[in-house]
């Protein structure tokens, strides 16, 4: 079986390489790949591009750039300077899309992150839309407001999109994040109507987590309406790719291959069983 639609993030299966991302996703005849700068430490970047060029795999988005905000100007200033490093690295490898987790300073007020993401992200637009490349604001689950993302719902990520008004700057909708927003139906029709709905990330919310980072769900394992998601976003008019991104220590403890094959069985359950 092959799945041309859908795209595996390289933190997923975090116990391979990028060789063995590329070619394990490669021989399940997945579409497409996201790759984790994590993933890439030591790595030859021309040689990962013509490694997944050679597999058939579609370079999707480079994660993750943004944590614009910082108690000092100097501190802003260094991330600017780590937010540059990151669209070479996307430019080097041919990837289309940097993918914005945007950062929260504790003790700033939610206004003050607010600014600061806006006006980082103002100054690297510019950069990196003259290399082609598009900047995805992904809001997080209010859980992660205090340290992580000061952008904590999708209609904070469309406002920020709209505030700035730039051509390359866009959205990333992960369903771990905004899956218990009222307005989610509305928002991604907001998103896309102006042309912001960049990417699409699948996993499931699981209400017993045992670590509120690494302990995500495989698709089906949680609470997440995940098919009403889905249904949603494709009447918006979205066609992309699904991206699975799932952090599950327990899983990157075991056999990697065995995760990915019942990743694979999941997704055929909940999204193509009908």
């Amino acid at each position: 079986m092959s799945y041309p639609e859908l795209a595996v993030h390289t933190f997923t299966t975090r116990g391979w390489s990028m060789s063995e991302c590329i070619e394990g996703y490669a021989r399940r005849e997945i579409g497409g790949i996201s790759v984790w700068r994590e993933t890439l430490e030591g790595e030859d970047l021309c040689s990962v591009r013509k490694h997944m060029a050679d597999a058939g795999l579609e370079g999707m988005a480079l994660v993750r750039g943004g944590f614009f905000t910082g108690a000092s100007a100097g501190e802003r200033a260094a991330a600017i300077e780590k937010n540059r490093e990151c669209l070479l690295e996307a430019e080097a490898l041919g990837l289309p899309l940097v993918v914005l987790v945007c950062g929260a300073t504790p003790g700033q007020t939610a206004r003050e992150n607010y600014e600061q993401i806006r006006d980082g992200i103002g100054v690297i637009a510019q950069e990196a839309d003259r290399m082609g490349i598009r900047l995805s604001i992904e809001p997080l689950h209010p859980i992660y407001a205090g340290d992580r993302s000061g952008i904590c719902s999708l209609r904070d990520a469309n406002n920020l999109a709209g505030e700035l008004s730039l051509p390359n700057v866009g959205v990333a909708v992960d369903v771990y994040h905004v899956f218990w927003e009222v307005d989610l139906q509305d928002q991604l029709q907001r998103s896309a109507d102006h042309g912001w709905l960049d990417a699409y990330h699948i996993c499931d919310f699981k209400p017993d987590q045992e670590d509120i980072l690494l302990d995500r769900g495989i698709m089906g394992e949680g609470s997440i309406a995940l098919g009403e998601i889905d249904k949603w976003i494709h009447e918006a008019g979205f066609e992309g790719r699904r991206e699975v991104e799932i952090f599950s220590r327990k899983w990157w403890n075991r056999d990697q291959n065995e995760f990915l094959d019942r990743i694979l069985e999941a997704y055929d359950k909940l999204y193509r069983s009908g």
